[in-house]
């Protein structure tokens, strides 16, 4: 076995070939596809009257742009300098896909949220992805030049001290390493002598309260006597308004089969849990902004009695935006290469999750993931979350993206090849100035796509 001095000094030696200063050189290559382009190749296989929503959410700022234009930067980065080391990526680690959830103990955790696109590659590319969010965000909320640049590199920073931290950790120590919000909070206090304690304890505490009955207190109302899921299209459409011909039986029966193969994909504890629970009803429900367009489903069942609810959601799964540009997912089943992703790189991940290969109501098959639709979980809202606390923020996004790449990638080659100086991190700083650029660019290509009727959007959901 390969000595933790030798893994070492193999990241380093990758200098050579991936110089850290170079990872600031980028421009967009002259045969850059239209951006547009690549977001109406991904329509493709959505629902298409629900594309415009899209297109919608994405206009609402070059940061909201962003957070959905995951493919094309994957286009972008497949031309940037690699060190050759792999991990498992999340594959859109934008600022905005962290946040708050309870771990299964019950304590509030602050963790990636989200990975429709993870897939195994380059660590470098969640980096720039990150930074690039911050820079971004920074620009959207009119933050100076000099302070959104100091932003970036304090997230670098953060990334490459973290990654040194866990090269001298033992293995399990980083397998349980996690941010408890809670002690979090407390040291951000010790810290800070302005820090708005009590505030953030109770947004908190508003994740906590975000359970399957507030689920259920939002979604759904009582029809004679029995839960039901409100009708508010386009954004929820309960199953019984797109199958207005199925009977009830006949709804028990789809959702029995859809159980079934999604239960076999859960430990047998979680399974026998699963199975103590009755369908109610389900929905189509249109989320997020990357997301919007593609086929997610809301799913209401009882345990005990209707004062019990579980609200479960089942999302489609296709390819990462990777696989064009780093090759095919080691996993036949996209549903499973969301859940072993988010496995490999979360602290504690939802104890429902799993996934499930169906035909759709039009008969074709696809794959998909399931968890539960809330637990506690809470996203940072970056559109009121004060400007002096982004950099703070982009810290503590990093030290948990660098954790989750200690977990599956050569964390020892990695801090060998980042160092103890700043030359990585200006380097990712400069990407991200240029990154920023290019994106405000794409969003007013799109906005202009819009406007000349190319595509259309829909800003009123």
């Amino acid at each position: 076995m390969e000595s933790v001095a030798d893994r070492a000094q193999r990241g380093k030696a990758a200098r050579k070939a991936a110089p850290r200063r170079s990872h600031g050189e980028w421009a967009p290559a002259a045969d850059r596809p239209d951006p547009v382009d690549v977001l109406e190749g991904q329509a493709a296989t959505r629902i298409a009257e629900l594309v415009p929503i899209r297109y919608g959410r994405m206009l609402t700022s070059p940061f909201h742009f962003y957070r959905g234009a995951a493919a094309i930067m994957a286009g972008d980065l497949a031309d940037t300098p690699t060190t050759g080391i792999d991990v498992q990526l999340c594959g859109d680690a934008h600022v905005g896909n962290f946040g708050v959830f309870l771990a299964p103990d019950r304590r509030p955790l602050f963790d990636l949220n989200d990975f429709d696109e993870t897939h195994v590659g380059p660590w470098e590319w969640d980096v720039k992805r990150l930074a690039a969010s911050i820079a971004i965000l920074g620009r959207h909320r009119e933050l100076d030049e000099r302070a959104c640049r100091d932003a970036v590199l304090m997230t670098v920073e953060a990334y490459r001290r973290a990654m040194r931290e866990f090269a001298v950790w033992g293995h399990l120590r980083v397998w349980y390493a996690r941010l408890d919000v809670d002690d979090l909070l407390q040291r951000a206090r010790l810290h800070d002598a302005d820090f708005d304690l009590a505030g953030a304890e109770r947004a908190v505490e508003r994740y906590r309260r975000k359970d399957s009955a507030r689920a259920v207190a939002k979604l759904a109302e009582r029809v004679d006597g029995q839960l039901r899921i409100v009708h508010d299209p386009p954004l929820l459409v309960p199953i019984r308004e797109l199958l207005p011909h199925d009977s009830g039986a006949e709804l028990q029966a789809r959702f029995a089969e859809m159980l079934v193969g999604y239960a076999a994909s859960l430990p047998p504890q979680q399974r026998h849990l699963m199975q103590t629970h009755r369908f109610v009803d389900m929905a189509h429900k249109v989320v997020g902004v990357g997301s919007a367009g593609t086929r997610c489903w809301v799913i209401l069942l009882e345990g005990r009695d209707t004062g019990d609810p579980l609200v479960m959601q089942a999302k489609e799964a296709d390819a990462s935006v990777l696989e064009a540009h780093l090759g095919p997912s080691a996993y036949d089943h996209h549903g499973e290469r969301v859940v072993q992703g988010q496995r490999f790189m979360q602290a504690a991940s939802d104890i429902l999750l799993g996934w499930h290969r169906t035909v759709g109501l039009d008969g074709v098959t696809r794959d998909f993931y399931l968890r539960q639709l809330w637990d506690g979980k809470g996203s940072i809202d970056t559109e009121t979350i004060p400007v002096d606390r982004i950099a703070p923020l982009g810290a503590f996004c990093a030290w948990t993206l660098a954790r989750a790449h200690a977990r599956s990638g050569d964390r020892f080659a990695i801090a060998g090849y980042l160092g103890t100086s700043d030359a990585f991190d200006t380097a990712i700083a400069d990407f991200a100035e240029r990154y920023a650029e290019q994106n405000e660019r794409d969003y007013a290509t799109l906005r202009r796509a819009v406007e000349d009727g190319r595509v259309t959007a829909d800003t009123s959901v």
